[in-house]
């Protein structure tokens, strides 16, 4: 969850990821409620038996199968289409991977490698063929890296996810216990989104915020070992567990 604002701007640069939420969700309304089911269904496509993990990911084509239509430019887009659920499927993988290294220890070429081929079943689940997804860690960052330099541009959805997601509007009564909170989501998904992004969007940074940010993951990694697994897993990984 601490990096769901990043994945979910990094989805919603996609020009045509960004035509299907804008059109078929309630993003304005409740960013963070869409990105949870995003994350809720994958714990349990990864960490179900058999039969909930099938059941998920049925739900979730079922879902794609009504979300189509045509983008701000003309162009047609639809859910189901491979090339569009790796974009999005790719900001979670190298989402995870980023905090992981930030908050929890930083993983060595191996381990990134095994996490990534254990992560191709998932993205199967969700209706990319294995033969569309990157065949190895190196050929998906290449990948990564060519989307971020010239497949992404910023719309007028990009920048109301961005404003719904950095500044929600909050009940008045719980604005003083809220807001803490609000700002340390805000400075983790802005610290870690790409530069070249973040410029984009206009999302001021410096070095002080920087600081901030290396701050606040000294401070976790402290804490976190001692959080109980009720607050450091979702319940698909709980029960799995």
């Amino acid at each position: 969850m601490l990096g769901g604002g990043r994945a979910l701007l990094l989805q919603v640069a996609h020009p045509k990821v960004a035509a299907g939420v804008a059109q078929h969700s309630n993003y304005r309304e409740a960013p963070w409620r869409r990105l949870y089911r995003t994350l809720d269904v994958t714990t349990r496509i990864v960490f179900g038996d058999q039969r909930t993990s099938m059941e998920a990911a049925a739900g979730l084509r079922r879902v794609h199968e009504r979300v189509r239509g045509r983008d701000d430019a003309g162009e047609r887009y639809d859910a189901t289409d491979p090339e569009l659920l790796l974009w999005v499927h790719s900001t979670l993988l190298d989402t995870s991977l980023l905090i992981y290294d930030r908050y929890v220890r930083r993983l060595n070429p191996a381990e990134r490698a095994l996490y990534y081929e254990q992560m191709r079943p998932v993205g199967e689940a969700y209706g990319i063929p294995r033969d569309r997804q990157p065949p190895d860690w190196p050929a998906f960052r290449d990948y990564f890296d060519r989307m971020l330099a010239s497949e992404l541009r910023v719309t007028a959805t990009t920048r109301e996810v961005a404003d719904s997601l950095l500044r929600p509007e909050l009940p008045l009564l719980a604005r003083p216990a809220a807001l803490p909170a609000v700002e340390a989501i805000r400075l983790v998904t802005v610290g870690t989104l790409p530069a070249a992004l973040r410029d984009e969007l206009g999302l001021s940074w410096g070095p002080l915020r920087e600081r901030l940010l290396s701050a606040s993951q000294g401070t976790i990694r402290r804490l976190l070992p001692l959080l109980p697994s009720l607050l450091r897993q979702f319940p698909a990984a709980r029960r799995a567990a």
